[in-house]
């Protein structure tokens, strides 16, 4: 809407000063007629001839003031200028000296708006100069600003990433060190079971073995001692010596074997029992310290992206603030073409213009 309101008048404007130019140009012709009648020869002449020479002085200047004052009068209807039919008017009317001091004042405020123009020309000049230069810094600005803003938007979702990522990675060792300590109770009550199972098989067998030993060894010792004949005639015919069993030294010596092996597999149970611990152990403390490493990088990105994200806000704002800026420069501008414009497109026409005008009188 602006944009058209802007347009419009300046079609006007242009249109307008159009009519003033054709208007200051019959002006100015007038002028010069007048001028040509006040101080032409032949009128001079013609003055000279027809009037008493004792009135000569007076009559020539009232003929003048009357033949410039019809000219000035014609020009003035002619153009609708009241500026003209005033000075017609004056010619008729005052002296001739204040006619032409009249001119001259039309003179100097000739070269005053000739002056004023100037300088307004050269200030239109500087400050579309000025604004353009403003301009393309703050657009450099809005540039390097929407950069930054896209370069810190990615660090921060990378940042989050990240940290999303160590939080999984964190929760997932957990988990692991769950179920690692849950396998470890599980083995160390089979263990307990284990070693228990061999204790208890090594006592049973213990038991029995000595039982045998027993018995073998106090059989043996009595027989021994029931060799030996007594003195005088030979005993008559008894039982035939008691033989032990053939196969007991084989029984004892398996339970023994026996025994010896569930010795093996208790020494073996304990073996492993202490390097799963071990392990477990090593396990939890690499897991921990790996928790550990993974939760203080979680706490520095936290810190950057916590940074990042304050100077992003603080990027979007000055990007607000270029972005008024840069509205206010093009408000600017605009105001500088409905001021400016005519003016720089009609410099040269209205000066030459001003310049016939001020040699014309």
């Amino acid at each position: 809407e602006f944009l058209m309101m802007l347009k419009e008048k300046c079609s006007m404007t242009d249109k307008e000063w159009e009519e003033r130019q054709k208007t200051r140009q019959l002006e100015m012709e007038a002028v010069s007629k007048a001028l040509a009648v006040l101080s032409g020869d032949d009128a001079h002449d013609l003055f000279t001839r027809t009037f008493n020479p004792a009135f000569l002085q007076m009559d020539r200047q009232d003929s003048r003031r009357v033949q410039a004052s019809k000219v000035l009068m014609n020009a003035a209807k002619k153009l609708n200028n009241p500026k003209l039919s005033n000075l017609a008017y004056r010619v008729r009317l005052d002296a001739f000296t204040r006619v032409k001091k009249a001119i001259d004042d039309m003179v100097a405020q000739l070269l005053k708006e000739k002056a004023d123009e100037i300088k307004h020309k050269d200030f239109c000049t500087d400050e579309f100069n000025k604004n353009q230069l403003q301009t393309e810094k703050k657009e450099r600005e809005k540039k390097d600003l929407i950069a930054k803003i896209e370069d810190l938007e990615m660090t921060i979702k990378s940042l989050a990433d990240a940290i999303a990522k160590l939080k999984g990675e964190i929760a997932e060792m957990q988990v692991q060190m769950k179920r690692a300590g849950e396998d470890r109770e599980k083995e160390n009550k089979e263990f307990q079971t284990t070693v228990a199972d061999q204790r208890e098989t090594q006592k049973l067998l213990k038991a029995a073995l000595k039982v045998l030993q027993d018995f073998y060894g106090k059989k043996a010792a009595f027989m021994q001692q029931h060799k030996q004949e007594p003195a005088g005639p030979p005993p008559p015919p008894g039982f035939e010596a008691y033989k032990k069993n053939a196969a007991s030294g084989g029984v004892m010596k398996m339970i023994q074997e026996i025994i010896n092996d569930a010795k093996a597999m208790e020494a073996e149970a304990i073996r492993s029992e202490e390097d799963a611990q071990k392990a477990y152990e090593d396990f939890v403390k690499e897991t921990n310290a790996s928790i550990e490493a993974k939760s203080k990088e979680i706490v520095n990105k936290s810190e950057l992206k916590a940074k990042a994200e304050g100077e992003l806000v603080e990027t979007k704002e000055s990007k607000e603030a270029v972005m008024l800026e840069l509205e206010q420069l093009s408000n600017y501008n605009a105001e500088l073409h409905q001021s400016c414009d005519f003016v720089l497109k009609n410099f040269d026409v209205r000066q030459t213009a001003r310049d016939e005008e001020i040699e014309a009188l």
